[in-house]
């Protein structure tokens, strides 16, 4: 199932506080970026981040799901509802994440 871009726009909008909130689609999901680090996405109109421990620490009571077969599980956000909460856990888990793989490209 996909998710509706209407979520992620609501989800989006919830996050409007930070800068450097981007996404990508990926197969009718939705990667989310906060200043170039993935930290989760919108999978089956459900907003899963990454399971770093500043994340477990504020989702304590947080289910774990899998965004989609075969993937490592990740921290489902129950309230989206909460800017305050979105934003000082998007903050929190920065400091965790790797910055994105620089791509090589081969000369010929």
């Amino acid at each position: 199932m996909s998710s509706n871009k209407e979520y992620l726009d609501y989800v989006l909008e919830q996050l409007s506080e930070l800068e450097g909130i981007t996404y990508r689609a990926m197969m009718g999901e939705y990667i989310l970026y906060y200043q170039e680090k993935i930290f989760g996405g919108i999978y089956d109109d459900r907003l899963l981040v990454k399971p770093v421990s500043a994340a477990k620490a504020l989702l304590s009571d947080a289910p774990e799901e899998l965004p989609y077969e075969g993937a490592k599980e990740m921290l489902l956000v129950e309230d989206v509802d909460d800017k305050q909460l979105l934003r000082k856990l998007i903050i929190s888990m920065s400091g965790e994440l790797p910055m994105p793989r620089r791509k090589k490209h081969n000369k010929l």
